[in-house]
């Protein structure tokens, strides 16, 4: 990457860049988790990125608080009775490696082919706490990912389904038809996934899009309705968590937006900036 090039070049590149910020909190003496591969996977990159992209900066409890939400709705979803977990756009992610994980639990990463291949070579001397196994597949590739759900779905009992910083690239139609092949095996229960308001991804448009544009991976999808909007694909929220409320009660939120957690969280998140993470169950289950 050069002084001159574009900071992301791809989409891929994002993933670097969102190991970095759990790289720094690692290594923080109070680190909200341990993540000791997120700096060797992040590489040289992902410093590169975070340089020239200040906005990000000023919002690294986000990137921060997500992951912690995560880390929440999986662990108490494995502890509910969860037998597979499938990480669909993984990308640099650690947690088979970080988390505290029987060695009987299944865990499938899905994620484009080149960023598969790297991972695997940085991670190639180290050893998960869980079975896992990496899919390099093209999400958009709808055949292929249904075919990969249904074997998956058919082999499983109660799966949990992963989805940290992919949605938000994808469009309205394509996030209802990722939802409804989700829905399709039998053995696909829940679903974890991060969503912003539109208020939000204005905001992120005018800071970050111009950068994502060129890389060809720009912010999309934001419904009006929030978490309403997977209740039309058959998918019921069951829980919904403020990223702002919960960086303030973690102690990571910035003094100057610590004013706007005195507020209760929105229920619908409408034109005002509002990120959170959601668990969603498939209906009839």
């Amino acid at each position: 990457m050069s002084a001159t090039g574009p900071p992301i070049r791809d989409i891929s590149d994002t993933a670097r860049w969102a190991a970095l910020y759990r790289a720094r909190e690692s290594e923080r003496p109070q680190g909200l988790f341990r993540d000791l591969l997120a700096r060797r996977l992040a590489g040289e990159r992902g410093e590169r990125i975070d340089a020239a992209l200040p906005f990000s900066k000023r919002h690294t409890w986000s990137w921060v608080t997500r992951t912690v939400l995560f880390d929440d709705f999986i662990s108490q979803e494995v502890a509910r009775g969860a037998d597979l977990v499938v990480n669909l756009a993984a990308g640099l992610d650690a947690r088979p490696y970080r988390m505290a994980l029987s060695a009987a639990l299944r865990w499938v990463e899905v994620d484009l082919p080149d960023l598969v291949a790297y991972k695997e070579e940085v991670l190639r001397d180290e050893k998960p706490a869980c079975d896992l196994r990496r899919v390099p597949l093209d999400l958009a590739d709808a055949d292929a990912r249904r075919a990969l759900f249904a074997e998956l779905g058919g082999g499983a009992e109660r799966a949990l389904v992963v989805s940290e910083g992919l949605i938000i690239y994808l469009t309205a139609e394509e996030v209802g038809a990722l939802a409804r092949d989700l829905a399709a095996p039998p053995g696909f229960r829940r679903w974890v996934t991060d969503l912003v308001s539109p208020g939000l991804l204005k905001l992120l448009q005018k800071k970050l899009g111009p950068q994502l544009d060129r890389a060809s991976a720009p912010l999309k999808f934001a419904p009006e309705e929030g978490q309403e909007f997977f209740a039309r694909h058959r998918w019921r929220p069951v829980e919904v968590r403020s990223m702002l409320h919960a960086a303030a009660r973690l102690g990571r939120l910035p003094l100057w937006m610590r004013f706007f957690a005195l507020f209760p969280p929105q229920k619908t998140p409408g034109s005002r900036p509002w990120s959170g993470v959601c668990l969603l169950e498939k209906e009839g289950t």
